[in-house]
């Protein structure tokens, strides 16, 4: 695999807390699911934070849906490009029905203004 240094990811990390919701979902997994998933993260990054469908879509805004599907298990993760090519994960959920619910999509958002509001927790 090649790796892209110019593109980071990042998890989004709760100002108040310091905790990071995405990253301990996402190792709550069993380990063939979490495997695929940063499979799809790499390739999200090789590819400087964009992939077309059926791989990423838009959301609201800035902010888009990574979908890694595994037999009947649709994992998303919502994410935006932020300043100096940083991929900051938002939020992860496992979809169960047709559209993303209004309060996953709420939780992204009140995630992404807080990294908004607090850009100095991922400078490095």
């Amino acid at each position: 695999m090649i790796y892209n240094e110019e593109y980071k990811v990042k998890f989004y990390r709760d100002s108040r807390t310091g905790k990071s919701p995405v990253y301990k979902y996402i190792w709550s997994l069993d380990k063939k699911y979490r495997s695929k998933i940063y499979k799809y993260i790499n390739y999200l990054r090789d590819n400087d934070g964009y992939l077309d469908e059926p791989y990423s879509r838009h959301i609201i805004d800035k902010i888009r849906e990574l979908r890694v599907d595994f037999a009947n298990n649709h994992y998303r993760i919502f994410y935006f490009i932020f300043v100096e090519k940083k991929i900051i994960f938002l939020h992860a959920y496992l979809k169960k029905t047709e559209k993303a619910p209004n309060k996953e999509i709420d939780t992204a958002l009140r995630n992404y203004c807080d990294v908004i509001n607090n850009p100095r927790l991922y400078e490095k």
